[in-house]
């Protein structure tokens, strides 16, 4: 672990990974860290708006296991008919059935957003259902299609360009300002995908 302080109020500590970074941020939360922002990343968080002496404080007593991530369970329906569920079968070696199945199977978890606001980078397929980004990224991806890259998961919230492989579409919105909290899936949710009726 590194602190890399960034002027007199703000700090990144760098970690080993995405769920070492998840795990840092939901700690310090429940310790009630008086800091105006928490936001973890692929290997750092950063402490915006807080005090070096008791951010240091805090890092002596963290381990990376020492968080709870079982945040709240939210169950996201999905239209499976994405252009590249045939794809993904294929890096799986199994029909496409079977990826519904798999996918629906697994308990995911949000570790952190980032790329467009409401996007969140769900950890928890296994590493042998990683799967490579396309060779060429589409130039329009439609809003709520879910989709894999590598081990991850994530949900378009908007239209954007994008080249991770598509399974299918939600109609869940990820992201509205009117909400107590605009991003459906903040680091720490846990997800769990399922077939739309």
């Amino acid at each position: 672990m590194r602190v890399v302080w960034v002027g007199a109020r703000a700090c990144l500590v760098e970690v080993e990974d995405a769920v070492a970074a998840a795990s840092l941020a939901a700690w310090s939360r429940a310790r009630g860290l008086r800091s105006e922002e928490v936001v973890p990343a692929a290997a750092t968080v950063l402490f915006d708006g807080t005090d070096p002496d008791e951010v240091s404080a805090l890092l002596r007593h963290w381990s990376p296991d020492a968080a709870d991530l079982d945040g709240p369970l939210v169950r996201v329906p999905v239209d499976y008919s994405g252009p590249d569920l045939e794809d993904v079968a294929g890096h799986w070696g199994c029909s496409v059935d079977e990826v519904v199945r798999i996918h629906t199977s697994v308990e995911l978890v949000a570790l952190f957003s980032g790329f467009a606001p409401g996007f969140s980078y769900l950890a928890g397929l296994p590493a042998e259902r990683a799967v490579p980004r396309r060779s060429s990224p589409r130039a329009r991806v439609p809003a709520g299609s879910v989709g894999l890259a590598d081990t991850w998961c994530g949900i378009y919230p908007t239209a954007s360009p994008g080249g991770w492989l598509l399974l299918g579409t939600t109609d869940v919105p990820l992201w509205d300002v009117a909400r107590e909290q605009p991003a459906l899936l903040a680091p720490g949710t846990r997800v769990r995908f399922e077939v739309r009726g």
